[in-house]
C-alpha cells in the first residue's frame, strides 16, 4: 500500500508541477552553466555574466518575453530541462545528432568546433600545422594527416576534456588508444590541471581559448594543431529546448537571426571573445 501511495503521490506531483511555464511563453527560465568563461560565468560578486548572459537577455527583449537566468551544473543540464526545471538552455551547447534525439534546438548562433591547448613549455608546443582547419564532416587526405600528426604528438600523454561535451566525443573517437583521457566537471578545473602538469593537453572551444590566451591566466598556454569542426562537434552552438516546445525554439531562432543580421551578435561576441565568432545569418 505504501508503494502504491508513493507512486500516486509522485504522479500527482508531476502533474501539478507540469512544465516550468505556460505555452504562451510570456515568461521563461533559461539555464546556463555559469562556469565557462567568457561564455557564461560568475563575477566576483557571484553574479552570472558573460557573452551568453548578454545574448540571452537580448533574445528575450526581442521576443518580448520576461526571462529568468539560472545556474545549472553541466552534467545534469539536459535531464533537468526535460524534467521541466527550466524552459531553455543557453550554455555553449553544440547542436549534435545525439542531443537532437532527446531535445530540440534553436538555430545556431556561434560557430562550433574545438582546438587543443598545451603549456608553452611543452615539448610538443611547436607542432607544425600544414592544414589550419579540419572539417570532420568530410575529411580530406590532408586533414586526416593532421589528425594522424596529433595522435603521434600526443602518444602516451594524458588529454583533458570537460565531461559530456563534443570535445570528449572527439577524443574518444579519433585519438589513439595509447592516449589517456581524463574528464573534468568544469573547464576551470581542467585548466588548473593543465597548468599544474597533471594533463599534457586540453581540448576546448576556440571561442574559449582565444580570449583566455590574452589574459594572465592563459599567457603560458599555446594552441596545438588545427581547428577542428563538423562531425562529432555538431552544427554550431544553439539553445536547447524541450521537443514539445517547438514554438519557443522557433521564436528563439527568429530572434537569433535578427541579432546576426543587424550585427548585435557580432558586437557582443567581440566584447567577450575578442573577435566575431557568430554564425552566418
Amino acid at each position: 500500500m505504501k508503494t502504491k501511495l508513493t507512486i500516486v503521490a509522485a504522479l500527482a506531483a508531476a502533474v501539478l508541477a507540469g512544465p516550468a511555464v505556460a505555452k504562451d511563453y510570456k515568461s521563461i527560465t533559461i539555464a546556463t552553466e555559469g562556469a565557462y568563461k567568457p561564455w557564461n560565468f560568475k563575477d566576483a560578486s557571484g553574479k552570472l555574466v558573460g557573452f551568453e548572459i548578454d545574448f540571452a537577455e537580448e533574445l528575450c527583449k526581442r521576443m518580448g518575453i520576461k526571462c529568468k537566468i539560472v545556474e545549472q551544473a553541466w552534467d545534469g543540464i539536459i535531464p533537468s530541462l526535460k524534467a521541466g526545471k527550466y524552459d531553455a538552455i543557453i550554455a555553449g551547447m553544440s547542436i549534435t545528432e545525439k542531443r537532437k534525439k532527446v531535445i530540440t534546438f534553436s538555430r545556431d548562433y556561434l560557430a562550433g568546433g574545438g582546438s587543443f591547448a598545451v603549456m608553452k613549455s611543452s615539448p610538443i608546443a611547436g607542432l607544425k600545422v600544414m592544414v589550419s582547419k579540419v572539417n570532420l564532416k568530410d575529411i580530406s587526405a590532408a586533414e586526416q594527416g593532421e589528425i594522424d600528426a596529433l595522435n603521434k604528438a600526443l602518444a602516451g600523454k594524458t588529454i583533458g576534456v570537460q565531461t559530456a561535451t563534443t570535445h570528449e566525443n572527439f577524443v574518444r573517437k579519433y585519438l589513439s588508444k595509447d592516449i589517456k583521457i581524463r574528464t573534468y566537471d568544469t573547464q576551470e578545473n581542467l585548466d588548473l590541471d593543465l597548468e599544474a602538469g597533471r594533463v599534457d593537453a586540453a581540448l576546448a572551444s576556440m571561442n574559449y581559448w582565444v580570449p583566455l590566451l590574452k589574459t594572465d591566466k592563459g599567457k603560458d598556454f599555446s594552441l596545438l594543431g588545427p581547428h577542428l569542426s563538423g562531425g562529432v562537434f555538431g552544427d554550431g552552438t544553439g539553445s536547447g529546448i524541450r521537443k514539445e516546445d517547438q514554438k519557443l525554439a522557433d521564436m528563439m531562432s527568429k530572434a537569433i537571426t535578427s541579432t546576426l543580421k543587424d550585427g548585435s551578435c557580432a558586437t557582443m561576441a567581440t566584447k567577450w571573445f575578442g573577435y566575431d565568432a557568430c554564425s552566418q545569418p
